[in-house]
């Protein structure tokens, strides 16, 4: 554990940095806002809350070992985000897998960066520096925007200067929300992928968006095959029936 606990050299401590601890990280009209306050700083761990407004809502155990297992032997190589919330209290902006993981390892102390920030920043910071993860599913994406255009107030032509991706795809995303909630959990559990999601959108009816996933999960199509079957769905009422009796042709595999 003793490469874990080592401090780095982190520049000032925290209390050169606030005069007034209590007061000085509170305002979000300051004329610095926009930045860092300071170096970044070792906290107790104990002084930090997770993030009430975190996008993430399922963190992979498995994943968290392993990230675990690498702070242990390199200690935390990129610090967290926190803002101050109390007196020699501070909540996550950003990095609670980070945070977790130090957590799980027993250490004392990690190192962060204080921000000034009030809850809709809080929010945003959050959702924004999530959606850049690469190991996010599509659905957790899609919430995050919805959310940002829905609390934060974004358009999606600033959503997609903000996060740096085209309209079009953003648009995608958001689409998928439109997918039955049992569809949702199957495509953030891996049964299909966005692909097969994008294809299922366009059925209205949600009891034949489940009809057709579970046919999909069940004979493990591609998204090639689900487009055909999907097609095929809105050839007309006739074809509906066959789809229930009948597997997928030869030929879509």
């Amino acid at each position: 554990m003793a490469k874990a606990t080592r401090k780095q050299a982190l520049g000032r401590g925290l209390s050169a940095l606030l005069k007034d601890p209590e007061n000085d990280i509170n305002s979000v009209s300051d004329r610095n806002a926009d930045k860092v306050v300071g170096n970044i700083v070792e906290l107790d761990i104990d002084t930090i809350d997770v993030n009430p407004f975190q996008p993430r809502s399922h963190f992979n155990d498995e994943t968290l070992k392993e990230l675990a297992s690498s702070i242990n032997e390199l200690g935390v190589i990129q610090p967290i985000t926190v803002r101050k919330s109390d007196f020699n209290k501070f909540q996550l902006v950003s990095g609670e897998r980070r945070y977790r993981a130090s957590k799980l390892i027993g250490l004392k102390t990690i190192p962060a960066y204080i921000r000034i920030a009030n809850d809709q920043e809080s929010l945003e910071m959050a959702l924004v520096e999530n959606i850049q993860r690469q190991d996010l599913d599509p659905i957790e994406i899609a919430l995050s925007y919805n959310r940002l255009i829905n609390e934060i107030g974004l358009t999606q032509e600033k959503l997609s200067e903000r996060v740096g991706k085209k309209r079009s795809t953003i648009a995608n995303y958001l689409r998928l929300l439109r997918l039955d909630p049992i569809i949702q959990t199957g495509m953030r559990d891996g049964f299909i992928s966005m692909g097969h999601g994008r294809t299922l959108v366009n059925i209205d009816q949600k009891e034949d968006q489940i009809s057709l996933y579970e046919k999909i999960v069940k004979n493990s199509l591609s998204v090639r095959e689900t487009e055909q079957l999907v097609k095929q769905y809105h050839q007309g009422p006739h074809q509906k029936k066959t789809l229930n009796k009948t597997p997928v042709a030869t030929e879509l595999i």
